[in-house]
């Protein structure tokens, strides 16, 4: 028994954060922004993670031709959840309509889908679930304090989604590889959320999202590299027989270091940075949607999944496509409607950051 990906589906607020928008409250400009992460705009959600997640997965439902009566497990990788308590996967399966669903959070960052991805698997595969939802869905801006210009302007807000199911066929989870190295967890951090730091918790100096740059990007290119060179030789491969490569979206610098590093040419390696930022656990399933429209992934597709994130996390993931690629519905649901630009949205960051000093 495997687990098949039989359903994909994303959900992008409308509202879009330019780099001209933000040359207008940082000290910074678009050339320097592009030259260093590839960015050029990433969105600003005016709902909530748990709203993102369950339009995702409503449109991955549709294209599986299921509906929420039928998922008996929920797999939400975030780090951006709504609340602590209850979980945002509790929403979301309120929000779908799923009431034979379980459902939870699954918190390793950027890698969070990846690891969404084998849990998943392993449920159908033990015979424990049937019909299983793994998102990935972030609302990351606010927990971003854009004084500072090294940070803020790499991330946005949007989810993705995938429905797997059992499958007789040779698609699905080939072999994976999942880690996490708690010991330079500061790296990439924000304590101020959770226990950590009281009475200090909620103070401007510990809640938004800290970045050690340099180290975090030579860390996430070797072990993502190495980690997907490990799941690969499990699997009996070699880079050549790799269809498409699906990295998470962090940086289009360490996006292009991990592929010369795993000797994947430019053609093979899937970039949608320049229009989202890094949703953190949404960029993965987001490029899988897109992919899939795009006609990247085609039947039998060999695709490396692979990721990094606070953690420190990491994990790889070598995936065999299926048969079908074209959708067995489309939902219709959109939204809510927003009357608000993206620097509108971002207003009550400044009220408890301090507007930016340009």
């Amino acid at each position: 028994m495997n687990a098949e990906i039989t359903g994909w589906g994303r959900a992008l607020p409308p509202a879009v954060l330019s780099n001209a928008d933000l040359e207008k409250i940082m000290d910074t400009d678009n050339e320097w922004i592009v030259s260093r992460s590839g960015i050029k705009e990433r969105r600003i959600s005016h709902v909530e993670t748990s709203d993102l997640a369950a339009l995702a997965a409503r449109r991955a439902l549709a294209a599986a031709g299921k509906t929420g009566a039928d998922v008996d497990l929920i797999i939400l990788a975030t780090c951006s959840p709504d609340t602590i308590l209850p979980s945002a996967a509790a929403l979301v399966q309120a929000k779908i309509e799923a009431p034979q669903a379980a459902a939870f959070d699954l918190n390793a960052a950027c890698s969070g889908w990846v690891y969404g991805l084998v849990v998943g698997t392993n449920m159908i595969r033990g015979g424990t679930n049937k019909c299983v939802l793994v998102i990935g869905a972030e609302k990351l801006h606010n927990y971003l304090d854009y004084n500072d210009r090294t940070t803020a302007f790499l991330f946005g807000d949007g989810a993705g989604a995938v429905v797997l199911e059992p499958s007789t066929s040779d698609a699905g989870l080939l072999s994976s590889k999942l880690a996490i190295d708690g010991t330079i967890c500061d790296l990439l951090a924000m304590p101020g959320v959770g226990t950590l730091g009281d009475p200090d918790h909620g103070t401007p100096e510990n809640m938004s999202i800290t970045m050690e740059g340099r180290e975090i990007f030579r860390r996430a290119v070797t072990m993502m590299a190495d980690s997907s060179s490990e799941v690969l030789q499990e699997a009996g491969m070699i880079v050549d027989d790799v269809d498409l490569v699906i990295t998470h979206q962090a940086n289009i610098r360490i996006i292009e270091a991990t592929a010369r590093r795993l000797g994947v040419p430019d053609e093979k390696v899937f970039v949608n940075i320049q229009n989202y930022g890094n949703t953190s656990s949404a960029t993965v399933p987001i490029a899988i949607s897109e992919a899939v429209e795009q006609g990247r992934i085609r039947p039998g597709s060999i695709i490396l999944f692979t990721a990094f994130g606070s953690g420190i996390s990491w994990g790889s993931a070598l995936y065999r496509w299926g048969s079908r690629v074209e959708p067995l519905g489309v939902s219709d649901l959109e939204l809510p409607a927003n009357d608000k630009t993206a620097l509108e949205l971002l207003a009550p960051n400044f009220s408890f950051f301090g507007s930016p000093d340009v």
